[in-house]
């Protein structure tokens, strides 16, 4: 049988893409990077898969140890591409990047629940949804948004990437180490906790730029 991930991507992507040509710019761009995230996600797939083997079916090493290294390197490519090519506008990287966050956990998520189907509830999707949707976003996010102020300090570019990412990676496994633990739940707050402070201080330097503009 074909590997559902890629029958669930060529569904997704096709429907996204159908969306593309009707969208203004701004929009556009969002959607382009939610399905770039999906494609990371479906290459980040196969890649886990062979260290997974390497590693002699390890789920619990490789998910807390392997997978948030891979993840967060490859999901930050496209952003690091597009700051250090295109733009490094932060208000256009923050919303790019958190496009690829979600467009990630949203392949993840269908992969995760098309292989577990019968064990899946509500709760489970309310789980999934806050907190791989969330996490993914942020971790992205933090490097989108950092890089917008590296980008101009020259000195201190590669060390301040290794940073973000370092950040991004620990970030992403203390949450895989948290909802694998005697209580899973609190890996669910991490995100949600995370999230709103950091809305509100996006919100209040968007307006600041606004009003400096």
């Amino acid at each position: 049988m074909v590997n559902l991930s890629y029958i669930i991507f060529i569904c997704m992507v096709i429907s996204f893409g159908l969306m593309l040509p009707l969208m203004e710019k701004k929009t556009r761009s969002v959607v382009i990077f939610m399905i770039v995230g999906i494609f990371c996600c479906l290459f980040v797939s196969e890649l886990n898969q062979i260290l997974l083997n390497a590693f002699h079916d390890d789920m619990y090493y490789v998910t807390t140890t392997i997978t948030p290294v891979t993840e967060e390197i490859v999901k930050a490519l496209p952003i690091l591409y597009f700051a250090i090519v295109i733009s490094d506008d932060r208000r256009t990287l923050i919303a790019n990047s958190f496009s690829v966050g979600v467009g990630f956990a949203l392949l993840e998520n269908m992969v995760i629940l098309v292989q577990n189907v019968e064990n899946v509830s509500i709760l489970w999707a309310l789980v999934r949804g806050f907190g791989s949707g969330l996490v993914h976003g942020l971790c992205t996010v933090m490097v989108g948004y950092g890089i917008s102020y590296i980008k101009k300090r020259r000195k201190l570019f590669f060390c301040g990437t290794f940073a973000l990412l370092s950040g991004a990676i620990i970030y992403h496994a203390t949450y895989n180490l948290l909802v694998q633990s005697q209580y899973p739940y609190t890996g669910v707050l991490l995100p949600v906790i995370t999230y709103i402070p950091a809305l509100l201080l996006l919100r209040s330097n968007t307006a600041k730029q606004t009003a400096k503009g």
